[in-house]
């Protein structure tokens, strides 16, 4: 089953910034300056946690995974906004 998360991260070094979120685009939509929102399985969970992990360091830079719940329900739903209205990111199927 699958899960929206919600990503944040803090990296303090400007090299690993570019890295941790050219990684996070591969794996979900961006939605401000350093979150992201991932729908992502347990294996796809465990496969971007060892990714992140490589590339962070772990007494300088902090990463954050908000489970808000499954994509099929709860998740797709759960994120308010104030100011500008949230706007769910579409998405198009690309055919190589």
């Amino acid at each position: 089953m699958r899960q929206t998360f919600i990503v944040s991260y803090d990296v303090s070094d400007p090299k690993r910034l570019r890295r941790v979120y050219q990684l996070l685009r591969g794996w979900g939509d961006h939605l401000q300056l350093s979150v992201f929102q991932c729908e992502l399985n347990a294996r796809e969970l465990v496969e971007l946690r060892s990714a992140l992990a490589e590339l962070i360091h772990h007494d300088q830079d902090q990463v954050l995974f908000i489970d808000v719940g499954p994509v099929e329900g709860r998740g797709s739903t759960s994120i308010e906004s104030l100011g500008q209205p949230y706007m769910c990111p579409e998405r198009h199927a690309i055919v190589v």
